[in-house]
């Protein structure tokens, strides 16, 4: 019974991540508007999903425990470059592609960088998290925030916690 719950866990995981962050762009895309949602917030997750997907790289992590962030990776990719464009800010997608690829190489350079990026990746997702809630308490509105986003975040989080 167990193994059958965490395949179930493993399963639903993946395919909620393979769809994420689309409640999220067809808000942006319907409104033609990113109000609301934090473009800080979203480079914080970035760089944590990258940290996370380079660490189990790194280590030679089986796919199957971190296939979710490949997907996650594009899926924000994709909402950061139309936030970017519906901003007015495009002139940025160069300078943060930069950095995220130089950043991509850096973490390996030395053992002990990609160990202490990894020791500070939940302090980098809750920065993320935090950011877009102090956007939505400087706003004081949600704009084009998806709630289904965050219920979908919510629950991809409360599965990893149990299967592991």
């Amino acid at each position: 019974m167990a193994p059958t719950l965490l395949d179930l866990a493993h399963w639903s995981t993946w395919a909620v991540c393979a769809v994420m962050k689309l409640p999220q762009v067809a808000a942006v895309l319907a409104a033609r508007s990113a109000r609301g949602v934090s473009v800080g917030s979203l480079l914080l997750e970035l760089a944590g999903f990258l940290v996370f997907l380079r660490y189990q790289i790194y280590y030679g992590y089986p796919l199957q425990t971190y296939l979710e962030y490949p997907i996650l990776i594009a899926q924000d990719v994709i909402l950061l470059l139309f936030i970017l464009r519906f901003s007015g800010n495009m002139k940025r997608a160069l300078f943060y592609a930069v950095i995220f690829w130089g950043g991509w190489y850096m973490l390996t350079l030395r053992k002990w960088i990609i160990d202490l990026a990894m020791n500070l990746c939940t302090l980098i997702s809750a920065a993320s998290k935090l950011a877009q809630l102090r956007c939505l308490w400087q706003t004081k509105d949600s704009g084009q925030v998806s709630a289904l986003t965050w219920s979908m975040s919510a629950y991809t989080c409360a599965s990893k916690l149990w299967a592991t």
